[in-house]
């Protein structure tokens, strides 16, 4: 980190001066029984939370808006821009086999390795979060262990869309929860003012003043559509389905209308375009496999604009995956899950194919991987890459990777290393 933590337009803050070494216990414990119990939780685990409503007049973040001076000089120096993505991060997970420690060390492995990316001004220019920022509710009260202490020194701005333990909610009667769906969320990422954190215990970090729980990041060389998939540990969904879920079906029209008007600057070869939501429409997991409403609705939405997403991410799943989907006109898109951020590892489905797989559409181009990661995406509008890495005790080392010609829309390479055995879990809800 530099000498002296930078600071972003409108005195934004992000890393202290003086981080310090990792936690040793958290101040507020938080374990899944308190919620799975719950009597609020146990007569509404099958149905969604309301959308809390955008700021009016919400327009698209502009990352210059939000990174330092230093960093928007070094990306266009670069003629490129670096940013990191990973969700599924909170480090409540504890068992009879897994200390408090543990699930520390295992959140601030990934977080601290991203911090050290960070270093210079060259490095990544911001985190996009790919939601569960908070286990296993997501109360206020929670965010200084699992969010502003891991990324404590993390000089950079953090975006995130929610994830579903993020929007979850309980309450001690079945008729009301004890606080509203996404509350914390909303003070801490959806912000209308730039202030310190209630949440943060007295760290510096300001709050992120993103316009809603879905938003669009127009950053040089890339925007990142970041959709809010819900609460359901099952599937997820950005739709009423046909009026199956009761919530207002607005995620549609909005990535349609996003789509389109970034359609213009994709075709003219000016950026790339990601798509973000937090359940995977693709994935091979053994908990939840993808989710087929979400794959149905972007698919629509796809068509309707004309414009298919250069990559698609996703976490909620405890794992890394890479799928290659091919759309009607040939187009090549990677669909990345990297739930892999820090909290309990998942396993895949048994008796997979060894990979690659094609079924249908899309293939699974490496076996999934049961290591603890993230994300570093660069792209200068000609190429978008990705690399998967994964921290230990001898640095930081890269498991997977794959870059995508954007004027062709193919793939330009896709390579796998071999992955250490598999952390030690107890099974658990998700």
């Amino acid at each position: 980190m530099p000498a002296k933590p930078l600071t972003g337009p409108g005195n934004r803050l992000f890393a202290e001066p003086t981080p310090g070494s990792d936690e040793k216990t958290f101040i507020r414990s938080n374990n899944s029984a308190a919620y799975y119990n719950s009597p609020y939780y146990l007569a509404h685990k099958n149905q969604v939370q309301p959308i809390p409503p955008r700021r009016p007049n919400a327009l698209p973040l502009n990352l210059t808006d939000f990174i330092p001076p230093e960093v928007a000089a070094a990306i266009k120096s670069a003629g490129s821009v670096t940013f990191h993505s990973v969700g599924d991060t909170g480090a409540a997970k504890v068992s009879r086999n897994q200390t408090v420690l543990t699930a520390i060390d295992q959140q601030a492995a990934v977080a601290d390795a991203m911090a050290a990316d960070v270093a210079n001004v060259n490095g990544p220019a911001f985190f996009f979060h790919l939601g569960d920022v908070i286990y296993n509710f997501g109360e206020g009260q929670y965010y200084y262990d699992q969010f502003y202490e891991p990324y404590r020194a993390y000089d950079r701005p953090i975006f995130a869309i929610p994830g579903n333990h993020d929007g979850m909610v309980f309450g001690q009667g079945s008729t009301a929860p004890q606080v509203p769906t996404l509350d914390a969320f909303l003070t801490n990422f959806c912000s209308s003012v730039i202030a310190p954190s209630p949440d943060s215990g007295g760290l510096i970090r300001s709050v992120m003043t993103e316009p809603g729980v879905y938003f669009t990041l127009d950053a040089p060389y890339v925007s990142i559509i970041g959709l809010y998939s819900n609460v359901l540990d099952g599937p997820g969904i950005i739709s009423s389905q046909n009026g199956h879920f009761p919530i207002v079906n607005d995620q549609l029209g909005f990535l349609t209308s996003e789509l389109q008007r970034l359609k213009p600057d994709r075709t003219a070869g000016k950026r790339a375009v990601v798509l973000a939501v937090h359940h995977p429409p693709l994935s091979a997991d053994a908990k939840h496999g993808g989710s087929s409403g979400i794959l149905a609705d972007l698919d629509k939405c796809f068509k309707s604009a004309g414009l298919w997403p250069d990559l698609l991410l996703s976490g909620h799943a405890h794992l890394y995956q890479r799928f290659t989907r091919v759309n009607p006109a040939g187009q090549q898109t990677p669909y990345i899950i990297a739930g892999s951020g820090g909290f309990a590892v998942t396993p895949p489905m048994g008796k997979l194919p060894p990979a690659p797989y094609t079924e249908g559409d899309h293939t699974m181009e490496i076996d999934p991987l049961m290591i603890f990661g993230y994300l570093t995406i660069t792209t200068d509008a000609k190429t978008l890459s990705v690399t998967f890495r994964t921290a230990t005790q001898a640095g930081v080392a890269i498991k997977d990777s794959v870059s995508v010609n954007l004027k062709t829309g193919k793939l330009i390479s896709g390579t796998a290393a071999a992955a250490p055995a598999a952390p030690k879990q107890a099974k658990r809800k998700k």
